[in-house]
C-alpha cells in the first residue's frame, strides 16, 4: 500500500476538477490519461438530457461543463480530468444536433451543426455525416461527428430540413458539405422512403 487514501468519485468532485482544468475553451482531454476511478451513475439520454442518480441535471452550465470533459475510449464514455476518469452511460450519442446553418449551395455548401450544449461542427472531411437505419422499423438515425470520436444525433426537425437539401450523386441520395458527399440512401430507395 502506498499510504494514499482511495477516493470515491462524486459529481461534485468531478465538477470542481473540470472547472479548474477547463478555463478558456475546451480542455485538452486527449492529453489526459488519469487512472480509472470507477463509474458514476450519470446518464446521457437519447434526447440529449443528462441525469445523475436518476434525477435530471437541470443546470445547463453543469451539463456544458461535463460535456467539455467527455472522452470516448474503446467504445466507452468517460468524464476525464487531469486526476480522474469515471465511466458514464450514453444511451445513443453524447450530443444532439438541434439546428444547423447552411453556407453556400450545392457542392460548395457547408453545413454547420449546433448541439444542445452549444458545440458547433462543420460537416466535411473531419466531421462526417452518417445515417444508421433500424433493421426492424426502417427508421433512420442520422449522426454528425462533433469532435474526438464524439457524435451528435441529428434531431428530427433538422433531419427533415436536411432532406430538402439532398441531391442525387453516383446513384445515392445525400448531402454535400465541405467538399464531401455524404450518402444517405440509394437512389432506388427514394420511392420507398
Amino acid at each position: 500500500m502506498s499510504g494514499q487514501k482511495a477516493v470515491t468519485p462524486t459529481a461534485k468532485g468531478l465538477e470542481a476538477s473540470a472547472k479548474a482544468a477547463g478555463k478558456g475553451g475546451l480542455p485538452p482531454v486527449h492529453l489526459w490519461n488519469p487512472p480509472y476511478c470507477g463509474d458514476l451513475d450519470i446518464r446521457i439520454h437519447r434526447d440529449g438530457s443528462w441525469s445523475y442518480l436518476g434525477s435530471p441535471i437541470n443546470r445547463v452550465e453543469l451539463v456544458r461543463l461535463f460535456s467539455s470533459i467527455l472522452k470516448l475510449e474503446e467504445g466507452r464514455y468517460y468524464l476525464v480530468t487531469p486526476v480522474e476518469k469515471v465511466g458514464i452511460t450514453v444511451e445513443d450519442a453524447p450530443f444532439v444536433a438541434v439546428d444547423f446553418e447552411v453556407d453556400g449551395s450545392g457542392r460548395g455548401q457547408v453545413l454547420t451543426f449546433v448541439t444542445q450544449v452549444g458545440d458547433r461542427s462543420a460537416a466535411g472531411a473531419d466531421n462526417a455525416i452518417r445515417v444508421e437505419q433500424d433493421p426492424a422499423t426502417g427508421e433512420p438515425s442520422p449522426y454528425v461527428h462533433v469532435r474526438a470520436g464524439l457524435e451528435a444525433l441529428i434531431d428530427r426537425k433538422s433531419f427533415y430540413r436536411l432532406m430538402e437539401l439532398g441531391e442525387i450523386h453516383d446513384g445515392w441520395f445525400g448531402l454535400w458539405s465541405g467538399g464531401r458527399f455524404f450518402a444517405i440512401l440509394p437512389e432506388d430507395g427514394l420511392e420507398s422512403a
